[in-house]
């Protein structure tokens, strides 16, 4: 299965990691060469993560080897392997919010005059607009970190590995909050970097792109090492075989069930500056999909419906009657469940356990005259676990030290323990691998054929369109299309979001 083609420059051999009893790797491999992105598959809980804290100085191996130029080597901390040559962008931004991009790309490494001690500031912005200006970002180097969007937060990380001049620079789902343009932007660095000679291994389960831009694949499965490929002679079905262990049949698993009256109906919402006119109705046992780019404002509608944000006119209407959100928990009270796009800061209490976690929004159920009962939060927690396939040591493991995809998988039980007549979800399957998903789509159509109402954000056009009943598109805060399941096309959608059409019929 070998397909190296040049002299590796780092290596693991038969890497072992375990914790406790849970061993999450077992003789794991990677070799990475010069000029060459190698993808590294695996479905989430396959011990990616681990394998890449591992090469990235915040594990030590228990048992194995890693070798650089020939010689073996070890990591006792991140600094060692950063200054080894190793740069590492994890899915999720790891950035200061509170200080400016300059101050977060150059991070303890800061230009200092000799004599006077003091951080050149000057030489420091010029430097950092350099850097934005190679991965396509017109920002102000002086700019705060918490007023970027998601998307440009990662393009900075981007940026800051960029200025480490790194050997080896690992991208941990680069592209799961970009947009199709920024998406071939940063896919122009990765082959610019290739071509200066850096070894990418990039993580991602989006396989179109992992087969688009990678030179050899590397998969994992249960901790261990499958095999490594030439992604030339291997197909995307091949690879997820290889992922799962079994052909997967479906990607998008829907059962169809009877169409109801409306449960939630919303009439002209209306927040300054962020979006308006927006009517639209999700109904009893329906799937509805709201698609647009990156920026179009369907996150804001779905917070403000949700009680996070508040609404300056408009009406929203459950089971027929006028409702007003002051907060989350009356949202929650009425039958509302929303599952955020970012799990990490929105959706889970990372340093909790599951159980605590999933039953956060039920905390007067889980007490007896006043007092928490845990033996009621951990059956309710392994309940929801076990029907979602959570993968983890129990439920009393702290959320932080799960996978981004059984992360998910808490927060959607947290939301599904509710029992919601409403179920929003802003990018389901964002950072979930394709065994994940499938569960995910299949858990979708059951709660939509048991009579739920689905309102599903999404950028991923083909989930949109297999699991969708009726697409809404927005753009530049306003809906501006609204599609039956047989009209929606990829096409169609693209043209409506990026304003090209406008020939499909406004929602109203």
């Amino acid at each position: 299965m070998g397909a190296a083609t040049s002299v590796p420059i780092l290596e693991l051999l038969h890497i072992r990691k375990a914790f406790g009893g849970l061993v999450a790797l077992h003789n794991a491999q990677l070799q990475l060469s010069p000029g060459t992105v190698h993808a590294l598959l695996g479905e989430n809980g396959a011990g990616k993560s681990t394998l890449i804290k591992v090469l990235a100085g915040v594990y030590r191996p228990d048992d194995g080897q890693i070798i650089l130029n020939g010689t073996q080597i070890t990591f006792d901390s991140p600094a060692d392997a950063r200054d080894a040559g190793v740069a590492v962008i994890y899915q999720e931004p790891t950035l200061f919010p509170d200080l400016s991009v300059a101050e977060n790309i150059y991070m303890g490494r800061h230009p200092i005059d000799a004599r006077s001690r003091r951080i050149e500031w000057k030489t420091l912005h010029e430097s950092v607009r350099e850097l934005l200006k190679n991965v396509g970002l017109d920002l102000d180097p002086r700019e705060r970190v918490r007023g970027l969007s998601v998307a440009d937060q990662q393009l900075v990380e981007v940026a800051k590995a960029l200025s480490l001049n790194a050997q080896v620079m690992v991208m941990d789902e680069p592209t799961s909050s970009l947009t199709p343009d920024e998406v071939e932007r940063l896919f122009g660095i990765v082959r610019q970097l290739r071509e200066n000679g850096v070894a990418i291994v990039f993580i991602g389960h989006r396989l179109e792109e992992v087969f688009a831009i990678s030179d050899q694949i590397t998969i994992l499965r249960d901790g261990t090492y499958v095999g490594t490929f030439n992604t030339s002679d291997l197909t995307p079905d091949q690879a997820v075989a290889y992922m799962v262990g079994r052909q997967l049949e479906t990607l998008y698993e829907r059962q169809i069930g009877h169409i109801g009256e409306p449960l939630l109906r919303v009439e002209n919402l209306r927040r300054e500056g962020v979006f308006s006119k927006i009517s639209f109705e999700v109904r009893e046992g329906e799937i509805v999909g709201l698609a647009g780019l990156v920026g179009a404002g369907r996150t804001e509608v779905a917070r403000a419906v949700f009680g996070i944000d508040h609404l300056d006119g408009g009406s929203i209407k459950l089971h027929g009657k006028v409702v007003h959100f002051n907060s989350p928990r009356a949202a929650v009270r009425a039958g509302l469940a929303y599952v955020p796009e970012d799990r990490q800061t929105q959706g889970l209490v990372l340093p909790l356990p599951i159980s605590q976690n999933v039953t956060l929004p039920l905390l007067r159920e889980m007490t007896r005259a006043g007092i928490l009962q845990p033996a009621r939060e951990r059956a309710l927690a392994e309940e929801y676990g076990n029907r979602l396939r959570l993968r983890a040591r129990s439920v009393r493991q702290p959320a932080r030290d799960l996978s981004g995809g059984n992360q998910q998988k808490v927060v959607l039980s947290k939301w599904l323990a509710t029992r919601p007549h409403v179920l929003i979800l802003d990018e389901p399957t964002r950072g979930i691998d394709v065994g994940a998903k499938a569960e995910v789509h299949r858990l979708m159509g059951e709660l939509a054929a048991s009579g739920l109402a689905i309102l599903m954000i999404s950028s991923e056009l083909p989930e949109i369109l297999a699991m969708s009943d009726r697409v809404l598109v927005m753009r530049e805060g306003e809906l501006v299309a609204e599609m039956a399941r047989d009209e929606a096309t990829q096409e169609r959608i693209m043209a409506a979001a990026s304003g090209l059409s406008t020939s499909f019929g406004v929602a109203s």
